[in-house]
């Protein structure tokens, strides 16, 4: 069962980098407005502050985001370069270069996503894969999508809203994916932006999974049992609940650590009978074991578009016939018939 998560990630690589998008392969994907903390929520899974901020759209890309457990010395995964390195990251477009520095990464996704959507806040549908390596994760792959927005900001283009739309939509309706709806807890959850989007290509919520964010900032005398217990949406694979660092964190450099060691603190205080059942790193848990088990559920039919596709390719191979030893001779035959043929044609012949 481990091993699944790796085989699906190769796999995805290699979809990637030859283009093929005949295969839908299982995955989970992020989906979530502006303000609603999705990238608090994929920094602090991962453990690490290595996503760009800003204001406007940041996030113009589909990030592909896999998470490797590997240890240190994992023999697996590393080499004599990376083998004392307790975590380090690694971009599928420079995949000779290693990121121990995670400001770096930060860095290398701005350039990345600038040298393909422009320096302005448009958006391609072309993706950015980052593998990241650490023994403090579990194995998960996500794909961050950008924000959803209703206003254009700056030079951001007028149809901006629509481009989101497309691009969210072209993801969300593969039917071998996992949808990770981040909705604010300080915002009506039945008017929920990521929530609608999942309902118009998962009515029954039967592979949506919601995440509500800032739970610390409800207005005083509220809270969020309703939503935690799936009263106010109804989704299948549950709903769990998230404290995020928030801006003036960011800015006083908290570390995610000890954000999580706080959010503990505060789902014990506020909701001790819900804290075992939310919380990020219950939410890590889940989504690995949701992964697995949707690729399981979705490998037969896997395996068995593969094998037709590898009997058509096959037989497209076989019609060009067989493979020619002597290919200078070849091309002399070629271009002799080719002259004898062009002679003919001018001398009236042919």
């Amino acid at each position: 069962m481990d091993m699944l998560i790796p085989v699906i990630n190769k796999l995805q690589d290699v979809f990637n980098t030859v283009g093929a998008d005949a295969i839908q392969l299982p995955q989970i994907v992020v989906v979530g407005s502006q303000s609603s903390g999705k990238s608090s929520v994929l920094e602090s899974i991962v453990g690490r502050s290595f996503l760009p901020r800003g204001i406007g759209i940041v996030t113009r890309r589909p990030l592909v985001l896999q998470l490797i457990h590997s240890p240190l010395r994992d023999l697996q995964y590393r080499d004599a370069a990376t083998r004392d390195v307790e975590e380090f990251g690694r971009f599928l477009h420079k995949p000779n270069e290693v990121f121990t520095d995670f400001d770096e990464m930060r860095k290398e996704i701005e350039k990345e996503t600038s040298r393909v959507a422009g320096s302005n806040k448009g958006i391609s549908p072309e993706e950015i894969s980052l593998k990241i390596y650490s023994a403090s994760v579990v194995n998960l792959t996500l794909v961050d999508l950008p924000g959803i927005t209703k206003v254009p900001v700056g030079d951001q283009p007028e149809d901006i809203e629509e481009q989101v739309y497309v691009l969210l939509r072209q993801y969300i309706s593969n039917p071998n994916c996992l949808i990770l709806a981040v909705s604010a807890a300080n915002m009506d959850l039945a008017t929920s932006e990521a929530i609608k989007i999942a309902k118009e290509v998962d009515p029954e919520g039967r592979r949506t999974l919601a995440v509500v964010t800032k739970l610390d900032l409800m207005d005083a005398g509220t809270d969020a049992i309703d939503m935690l217990c799936g009263r106010v949406i109804p989704v299948r694979l549950g709903i769990i609940g998230v404290v995020n660092r928030s801006q003036q964190d960011i800015i006083n450099n908290k570390s995610i650590q000890e954000a999580l060691k706080d959010e503990a603190s505060f789902l014990q205080r506020k909701y001790p009978t819900l804290a075992t059942r939310n919380g990020t790193p219950y939410l890590a848990k889940t989504l690995n074991r949701l992964l697995m088990h949707h690729i399981r559920e979705c490998l037969p039919e896997l395996k068995t578009r593969v094998n037709v596709m590898v009997s058509q390719f096959q037989a497209l191979l076989n019609s060009y016939g067989e493979d020619v030893q002597d290919k200078g001779q070849a091309l002399l035959q070629i271009i002799t018939k080719f002259a004898s043929s062009y002679c003919a044609t001018i001398e009236g012949t042919a």
